[in-house]
C-alpha cells in the first residue's frame, strides 16, 4: 500500500512515522507547503517527497493522509474524493458548516471513505468508560463531567486560525461524549473567559471555556477548558450513575494534587501534551484507517461524525456571544446527524 501523507508539521511527522513502520504500508509520499520540512523527513524515513499536492495525485497512491492547516482541509478531502481515493483528516473537516457540508457531500457522492482524526475514540480508557455505560454497570446515567486543560498557550499566530477554543479543543469533548454515551446532545448553555493574555481577547478568542449540555435521555454534562494550567495537560472524563461511576484520565501522571491528609501525591512526571498523552490511540487509528481502505472493518469515524460535534462547538459559540441557551435544532446540518 502506498500513501499519500499531506502535510509534515508535528502531527503530520508522527503520522508518518507510524505509517512508515507499518507492515502493510510498502512507501509513503510526503508534501508539505515547507519543501525543506517535507525533504528532511522523507530522507529521515527512507520514504519519497514530493514537491507539491499535485504530484501526490499524480504519482499515484492507495490513499491520503491529510495532516494540513485546517484552511486546506476541506478542499484537500474533496480532490481525494474526486480522485477516488480514501482519505484520514485531522479533525475538523472545515471551520465552518458550509465548508463541512460541502466536503461531505464531495465524499458521498464519490462513494470513497473519510476518516476523521478523533484519537480519543482509540484510547483504552474512553472505550472502557463506554463499556462501563453501555453494558449496564453504571446503571442509569445521570451526570458526565468532561474536561480538556492544555499546560500552555498555543503560537500567538496561531490563535485567529484555530476556531476558538469550543471548534479546537472542546470539540474532542462534545465527539467523546457522544461516543461513550451514545446519545446525542439536544441543547447547550456556554460561557467563556477572556481574562488571562490579551492574545486570547485580540484573537476574538476566550482562554477558559465551560458548557452545559443536555442529552436527549435528560442526562446532564458539563464540558470545559482552559489554555492554562500550568500544572500540566489534564484530560479527564467522569461518568456516574445510580449504580456506580468511573473516571477516565485519572492515572498517576494526572496533574492534581490532593488537599487531604490521606489523599495520593501530586504526579511526579505529569502528561505535557496531546501528544504524550494519546501516544497509543493515534497509533490505533491510523492501524483502523489502514483497515479500513483494505476493506477489513467499517469507518470507525466518518464526516457526519465530526459534522455533528462542529454543530456542538457551533451552539456552544452562539450561546456563548448571545448569553442563551442554544438548542442544537437551530444550527444547520442537524437532518444528515449519523448513527452511532
Amino acid at each position: 500500500m502506498r500513501i499519500g501523507v499531506i502535510g509534515t508539521g508535528r502531527i503530520g511527522t508522527i503520522h508518518a512515522n507510524t505509517l512508515s513502520r507499518h507492515r502493510e504500508v510498502g512507501s509513503l509520499i510526503v508534501t508539505d507547503a515547507n519543501g525543506a520540512r517535507a525533504q528532511e523527513l522523507a530522507q529521515r524515513l527512507g520514504e519519497t517527497a514530493a514537491p507539491g499536492v499535485d504530484e501526490i495525485f499524480k504519482w499515484g497512491v492507495d490513499a491520503v493522509v491529510i495532516t494540513t492547516a485546517t484552511s486546506a482541509h476541506a478542499e484537500l478531502i474533496g480532490r481525494a474524493a474526486r480522485s477516488g481515493l480514501p482519505v484520514f483528516c485531522e479533525k475538523p473537516i472545515a471551520l465552518d458548516l458550509n465548508g463541512t457540508l460541502h466536503a461531505i457531500a464531495e465524499v458521498e457522492t464519490a462513494g470513497t471513505v473519510l476518516q476523521m482524526g478523533f484519537q480519543r475514540r482509540f484510547d483504552t480508557g474512553y472505550a472502557g468508560a463506554r463499556e462501563a455505560v453501555r453494558s449496564g454497570r453504571l446503571g442509569r446515567l445521570h451526570t458526565v463531567r468532561a474536561l480538556t486543560s492544555d499546560q500552555a498557550p498555543p503560537p500567538v499566530e496561531w490563535l485567529p486560525l484555530s476556531g476558538g477554543l469550543y471548534r479546537d479543543t472542546l470539540i474532542h469533548d462534545f465527539d467523546i461524549l457522544r461516543w461513550v454515551t451514545g446519545h446525542e446532545i439536544v441543547d447547550v448553555y456556554a460561557a467563556g473567559s477572556d481574562a488571562g493574555p490579551p492574545m486570547f481577547r485580540a484573537a476574538g478568542d476566550v482562554d477558559t471555556a465551560a458548557a452545559l449540555l443536555t442529552l436527549d435521555d435528560g442526562t446532564l454534562a458539563t464540558a470545559t477548558a482552559t489554555r492554562l494550567n500550568g500544572a500540566g495537560y489534564d484530560v479527564r472524563m467522569e461518568l456516574a450513575g445510580e449504580l456506580d461511576q468511573v473516571v477516565v484520565g485519572l492515572d498517576d501522571r494526572t496533574p492534581i494534587a490532593s488537599t487531604e491528609p490521606t489523599g495520593p501525591p501530586a504526579a511526579d512526571k505529569p502528561w505535557t501534551g496531546f501528544l504524550e498523552r494519546f501516544g497509543p490511540a493515534y497509533e490505533a487509528e491510523l492501524a483502523a484507517f489502514i483497515e479500513v481502505v483494505r476493506g477489513e472493518r467499517a469507518n470507525p469515524c466518518d464526516g457526519r461524525e465530526a459534522l455533528q460535534a462542529l454543530r456542538i462547538a457551533e451552539a456552544c459559540e452562539v450561546s456563548r456571544r448571545e448569553h442563551r441557551a442554544v438548542r442544537l435544532a437551530e444550527i444547520p446540518g442537524g437532518a444528515s446527524a449519523a448513527a452511532f
